[in-house]
């Protein structure tokens, strides 16, 4: 039974050493080393030895900058400002700036309009209100409403 007992202990202890190997002491991640090595078709030259008595200068050893920690707040929302470009079933386009609780919609032809959302607590139905013209957004589609047009659909 103790020689079953050690024989578990011996394959564990030596597994449990490397992974404490790999876990930094101080909590903060091991850099890796992602810059590539040099590589010179030159010949290298050895720097010259210095002649007997000669002081040699000496450099001070500099210290790896600090790692850059990267911290990402999930409960503070994303910024909505953003552009895109839709492709719409007359073969033009149009571009859709999302300014957060409005859009900015620039048509083919140099039109721009701006649509506030309707209602204002959503983010996928907006409505000018001067024109009532609307755009709805769904997913990777826009159907934008113009009076007097027939409503075209767009997509991304």
């Amino acid at each position: 039974m103790a020689f079953g007992r050690m024989v578990r202990v011996s394959l564990v202890v030596p597994l449990l050493l490397a992974a404490l190997a790999c876990v930094p002491q101080n909590g903060a991640p091991k850099a890796e080393n992602t810059a590539s090595p040099v590589v010179s078709s030159a010949p290298s030259q050895q720097p010259a030895a210095p002649a007997a008595g000669a002081a040699t200068p000496k450099t001070p050893a500099t210290a790896a900058p600090p790692a850059t920690k990267i911290i990402t707040d999930l409960t503070v929302p994303r910024s909505g400002v953003g552009t895109a470009t839709y492709r719409c079933g007359n073969g033009g386009m149009i571009s859709i700036q999302n300014l957060g609780t409005s859009l900015r919609v620039a048509g083919p032809d140099g039109w721009t309009e701006e649509f506030a959302a309707s209602p204002a607590n959503q983010s996928s139905r907006y409505q000018a209100a001067a024109t009532h013209d609307a755009v709805v957004i769904d997913g990777r589609e826009a159907l934008v409403m113009k009076r007097g047009s027939t409503p075209l659909t767009c997509r991304r």
